[in-house]
């Protein structure tokens, strides 16, 4: 199955802390095998330490550095460096630069409703005051089997 778009047919997200994601591939595009999406974000962003319970993710520093976190472990990744974090086990990262280019993978696909349901499409309205709460995100990480184990870090 093909699937062909450019990058004005994507999808984009308002994010964390006013960042962007953009979502370049999702389940409906790959028959649910894989989506990926590309994080513009700036420094000091951070998801919670949380886990995966249905796909493997892998994540690429297209451009800044970051501190990430796997089993309670610290590493620190460079422009161009790549992670891969297996399903069930606890991860986060933190971004150390002002600004980040991400790229980020996940196998099967269908988390990407956690960040739809969490984020809001740019093309939208943008409600007074918007922002991504940590009780809104809680919320979209357990209708999409993610397993929030701590606060960022």
């Amino acid at each position: 199955m093909l699937y062909l778009a450019q990058a004005k047919d994507h999808q984009q997200l308002e994010w964390i802390d006013g960042g962007t994601l953009t979502m370049v591939l999702d389940g409906a595009a790959t028959a649910g095998q894989l989506m990926m999406d590309r994080f513009d974000v700036s420094e000091g962003e951070a998801p919670p330490y949380h886990r995966h319970v249905r796909e493997d993710e892998v994540f690429m520093l297209i451009s800044g550095t970051a501190l990430v976190w796997h089993n309670d472990r610290e590493y620190e990744l460079s422009e161009g460096g790549v992670v891969f974090l297996p399903k069930e086990e606890a991860h986060s990262y933190r971004i150390a630069s002002k600004k980040a280019d991400l790229l980020m993978i996940n196998t099967p696909a269908d988390i990407e409703g956690m960040f739809r349901y969490a984020g809001r499409d740019r093309t939208t309205a943008r409600p007074d005051g918007f922002q991504i709460l940590p009780e809104r995100m809680a919320e979209a990480a357990e209708k999409f089997g993610n397993v929030v184990v701590g606060p960022p870090r």
